[in-house]
């Protein structure tokens, strides 16, 4: 496992995203099994976690937090602020917020510091330099060490790094949804020495091969079920993404999975993919990514198979679209 930079923040090329073990996709995972499968990430050479308040809400961060207490100084761990989670809906980034957050995400993480401290959503009613000003303040007081921001756009990305630099962005990107690409946001991040860490890197599942239009995702608990790109018709219209991984895959004697994710290792040094899961084997498959470096052929070859796909079905629904910053 070699180590990327996150601006100035060291972490394995490979990251864990560790929502779906507590929430989201599904119901939460048993708690002995969530800190095996994260002890056992670090013991194959993660060191980059990824977690956020309201994946729970709260429990994952706690399960994060025990997980990792024993080996802490070896890893570097991501937490996020900017959700009401006070039974008002919507977005609350104001100044003396994301600090009460701060200090309660440090207990539930049993750490005297967070690594990188992501706003999780842009909110409109908060100027976002006051947002940076807040985590710069923290950044001061020892309790944070670096400031990210998850699904921000370029412009506000520029106002917020003229503050505070920003270490990271979080946002979707996969072979399957390219808007990074096309929207400034990796090219912001690249002219601002900004890493990228993509969130959904296979799809949210769909580019493992093992979600079709028969897949049941259980509407109580798996935010995908809500998802215009998991609905059946769209399911199905998208199979031709999967079948051209899949004859590339074969070829590499690799998954669709694996080819995947070191497609996103490809396009930038500085990216940095989390994917999730609670299961071992399908972290092992996962971890094995690293070892398929993709060659300017091998990834021509890649785009040439799907430039004539086009994806069917938006990314999320329209609740979770509204928070976006576009």
């Amino acid at each position: 496992m070699k180590t990327r930079q996150l601006g100035k923040l060291a972490v394995s090329e490979l990251g864990a995203g560790c929502m779906s073990i507590s929430a989201n996709y599904g119901p939460a995972a048993d708690k002995t099994q969530g800190i095996n499968v994260i002890r056992l990430a670090h013991k194959k050479g993660i060191t980059f976690f990824d977690t956020a308040e309201v994946y729970g809400p709260y429990i994952n961060e706690e399960l994060v937090g025990e997980a990792l207490a024993p080996f802490r100084d070896e890893v570097a761990i991501a937490t996020k602020f900017g959700f009401a989670l006070d039974g008002t809906p919507g977005l609350n980034s104001r100044p003396e917020h994301i600090k009460q957050v701060a200090e309660a995400s440090l207990k539930r993480l049993r750490t005297d510091r967070i690594d990188l401290f992501y706003q999780h959503r842009v909110d409109p009613a908060v100027p976002i330099e006051d947002v940076a000003g807040a985590v710069k303040d923290l950044i001061q007081a020892g309790k944070v060490k670096h400031f990210g921001l998850s699904e921000a756009s370029a412009g506000t990305i520029r106002q917020a790094h003229a503050v505070q630099p920003v270490s990271a962005i979080q946002t979707e990107y996969s072979i399957m949804e390219r808007g990074p690409e096309h929207n400034g946001v990796l090219q912001t991040c690249e002219d601002l020495g900004i890493g990228f860490v993509p969130w959904g890197p296979v799809g949210m599942g769909y580019l493992t091969g093992t979600i079709d239009e028969r897949t049941a995702l259980p509407a109580d608990t798996d935010l995908r079920s809500q998802f215009d790109r998991f609905r059946p018709q769209n399911a199905a219209a998208n199979k031709p993404v999967i079948e051209a991984l899949q004859r590339f895959a074969e070829k590499k004697n690799a998954t669709t999975a694996q080819i995947s994710l070191a497609w996103l290792l490809a396009q930038k040094p500085w990216i940095v993919p989390i994917p999730g899961t609670r299961n071992p084997v399908h972290l092992t498959e996962n971890l094995g990514a690293i070892n398929f470096k993709l060659t300017p052929e091998d990834l021509r070859e890649i785009e040439s198979a799907l430039s004539g796909i086009k994806v069917s079905g938006g990314r999320m629904n329209e609740a979770q679209m509204r928070v976006v910053d576009q």
